[in-house]
C-alpha cells in the first residue's frame, strides 16, 4: 500500500541534505516569547498536546484541515520547521515514513525531540475484513471474495488510526507529558495538571462508549467508505463491514463489494450506513437506496 511513498524516498532525502546545507546549524528552538516549539502532524495528536501543553507551548499542525494524510509530502519549509522544533509529534506507521528518513538525516545533536506515537500503544495490523475491497495493485497472494468469515491482515501494514480508542488517546496524552515534562520541566506541574484533567475526560468518554454499547440494540457497523475505526470496534467488541480498509486511497467500491454490504444491511436489518465526513458518499447512498437503510 502507498507504493508512491518508497518513489518519493529520494526525492525527499535529496530536499533535507539541501536544506541543510542552505541554513547549517540547527536554529534556537524556542520561541520569541520562551515557549517550546511543539509541532504535531494531523489534528488528533495536535488536540492531545494542546489539551496538555495549554499556553505554556508554541504548538502548529503540520497538516492543514481537510489535507489528506494519506497522500501527503512535506515541503521544503515543512523540513526546515520540524528541524527547528522543540519536539516533534506523529503518528508513525506505513504514511509517515517521510517523518523517519526527514529525522535519520539531520545530525543526532541537532534533531528535535521526537514522539512516535504509534510505539505507545499495542498497534494492530491492517485488516481486509470480509467483503472488504482490496486497494488496486495490493494482492498478498489471498482470495478475497466475500467467502463466509473470511477476514485477512496486510503484512507489515499497521493501521495507523490509533487514536479511535480512548484508552490509547490517555496512553498518548500521557507520553506527551512525558516530553513536555522533558523538553520544559520548570512547568512540570502544569502539564501534570492538564494531563491528568484530560485522561478523566477520556476516561468518561470510554465509560459513556461501554454504556451506548451495552444499551444497543446491535453491535454492528456499516460504513460505505473506507473504515479508520478498527481500535474503536476493537476496544468496544464492536462488529463492522466496510468498503476498503483505514488507509485505502479508492473511493469508488466494486459492484460485489457494494452487494456484499447491501445484503448485509438488509439480512441484519441494519438501519445506518456511515460514510467519512468529506468523502464520496456514492457508495453509502447506493447501500441505502436498495436497502432502506
Amino acid at each position: 500500500m502507498k507504493k508512491y511513498l518508497i518513489a518519493c524516498a529520494a526525492a525527499l532525502l535529496l530536499a533535507a541534505a539541501l536544506i541543510y546545507a542552505v541554513i547549517g546549524e540547527r536554529t534556537a528552538t524556542t520561541a520569541e516569547d520562551g515557549r517550546p516549539k511543539v509541532i504535531a502532524t494531523i489534528f488528533p495528536p495536535y488536540d492531545f498536546a494542546r489539551a496538555v501543553g495549554g499556553g505554556k507551548t508554541d504548538l502548529s499542525m503540520l497538516l492543514k484541515p481537510g489535507m489528506e494524510s494519506h497522500s501527503y509530502s512535506p515541503s521544503p519549509q515543512d523540513i526546515i520547521n520540524i528541524q527547528n522544533c522543540d519536539l516533534f509529534i506523529y503518528i508513525g506507521g506505513e504514511n509517515d515514513q517521510w517523518v523517519d528518513r526527514i529525522i535519520n538525516s539531520l545530525e543526532k545533536d541537532k534533531r528535535p525531540q521526537v514522539l512516535k506515537l504509534i510505539d505507545c500503544v499495542s498497534p494492530v495490523r491492517e485488516e481486509l475484513a470480509e467483503g472488504m475491497q482490496e486497494e488496486e495493485g495490493n494482492d498478498h497472494g489471498h482470495d478475497h471474495g466475500a467467502a463466509e468469515g473470511e477476514a485477512h491482515e496486510h503484512e507489515d501494514e499497521y493501521d495507523e488510526h490509533i487514536w479511535t480508542s480512548p484508552r490509547n488517546a490517555e496512553k498518548m496524552t500521557a507520553a506527551i507529558m512525558d516530553k513536555l515534562i522533558l523538553i520544559d520541566s520548570k512547568n512540570r506541574s502544569f502539564y501534570k495538571e492538564n494531563a491528568k484533567a484530560y485522561i478523566a475526560e477520556l476516561d468518561r468518554l470510554d465509560k459513556d462508549y461501554r454504556r451506548a454499547v451495552a444499551d444497543g440494540r446491535r453491535r454492528s457497523l456499516v460504513f460505505g467508505d473506507r473504515f479508520p475505526f478498527r481500535y474503536l470496534a476493537d476496544e468496544y467488541d464492536l462488529d463492522y463491514a466496510a468498503a476498503f480498509p483505514g488507509c485505502a486511497a479508492e473511493s469508488e467500491a466494486s459492484a460485489a463489494t457494494i452487494a456484499y454490504l447491501i445484503d448485509k444491511v438488509k439480512k441484519e436489518q441494519i438501519p445506518v450506513v456511515f460514510h467519512i465526513e468529506m468523502s464520496n458518499e456514492k457508495t453509502a447512498e447506493a447501500i441505502c437506496n436498495e436497502s432502506g437503510a
